[in-house]
């Protein structure tokens, strides 16, 4: 796949022995991203540590969405009440980035600590007479990305790292959401590009989103807390789409879509739009289509908030009232 299943925006830690330059370091991570600051490894060690079972417990809480969707219960309101219910989910720290010549512990020593319990990435920060021992590490799959503090670029290479790395979640995660896909499913988001138009939508449209294959579609939602579903659709598929519909009391398909909808002009979503027991076929929305050869189709969905099963709160808002970065684990 060229991109992941389910992403969300994640916490980032800095580790450096020197205060001013962690501040500077700081300065430089755009202010929508969550940052710890960390003097000392220990410190630092101590709330990884800590956080890893947070980790097992965000993982476990949506291996239990599947299994109950394997006992009959729907996904989206479940996925719903699980963003509404667990907003410390964006305090998961997904990004490490470590100075290596420390008192104490190196930053390598500290990420060696840190791989057997922590999914997150690793951005190593080295001196000139660092870099061959940081390009044996990264040959060796011990830390994902070194930078040169003494390169006239660091700040540029900071930020793109971290762009590139921050949404990274749990092998897990990836792990759960494919089993609920199926295997034409599957097949239907490798082919034509397909992958990369869907990834640019995601990427624009949400912070955070969940790929599921019943409904097939993606369960996003935006800095805001605003939740919507994109209704996938395969082409080949619609005139049995037609026909389900049209036998189904409880949807309904009014005569003048019928026909747009065999076109594949418009898609409904009335699997979503009844799990969170609005009556009806629910809203019809202009369709596109996101493979080169035009066999998959899509349309996206706002989902009325007064529908929610709770209220969600926003990445934005969990972010303001998290409050100013500051350096954390002084005692240590």
């Amino acid at each position: 796949m060229s991109f992941h299943l389910f992403r969300r925006p994640g916490s980032i830690f800095l580790l450096d022995d020197d205060p001013d330059y962690l501040d500077l370091m700081a300065l430089l991570l755009p202010p929508e991203r969550h940052v710890r600051l960390f003097l000392r490894p220990h410190g630092c060690l101590q709330h990884m540590r800590e956080e890893q079972k947070d980790w097992a417990a965000d993982c476990y809480r949506q291996e239990t969405v599947v299994d109950l969707w394997r006992q009959g219960r729907p996904l989206i309101p479940q996925m719903l009440r699980y963003w509404a219910r667990h907003p410390q989910r964006y305090g998961l720290t997904h990004v490490g980035v470590s100075d290596h010549m420390m008192p104490g512990l190196s930053g390598l020593e500290v990420f060696g600590q840190l791989r057997a319990g922590w999914p997150g990435a690793r951005v190593l920060l080295t001196g000139q007479a660092d870099e061959r021992v940081a390009v044996d590490a990264f040959n060796h799959g011990l830390i994902d990305q070194y930078i040169a503090k003494q390169s006239a670029e660091m700040a540029s290479l900071l930020a793109r790292s971290l762009e590139r790395l921050a949404d990274h979640c749990h092998d897990r995660h990836d792990a759960i959401w494919r089993g609920t896909l199926r295997p034409q499913q599957m097949a239907l988001l490798r082919q034509g590009g397909a992958g990369r138009a869907l990834k640019t939508l995601m990427d624009r449209e949400w912070v955070e989103y969940v790929v599921c294959g019943d409904p097939f579609g993606v369960l996003g939602l935006d800095a805001e807390g605003h939740a919507s579903w994109l209704q996938l659709q395969a082409r080949e598929a619609l005139p049995n789409r037609v026909q389900d519909l049209a036998k189904a009391p409880e949807s309904g398909l009014p005569g003048d879509y019928r026909g747009l909808l065999e076109q594949g002009d418009v898609l409904v979503a009335p699997e979503v739009h009844q799990s969170l027991g609005l009556d009806g076929p629910g809203p019809f929305q202009q369709a596109f289509t996101l493979d080169e050869g035009g066999q998959l189709l899509a349309a996206l969905f706002p989902l009325p908030t007064e529908a929610l099963p709770e209220p969600i709160q926003g990445y934005r808002s969990w972010l303001a009232a998290q409050g100013a970065r500051r350096i954390q684990g002084l005692g240590d």
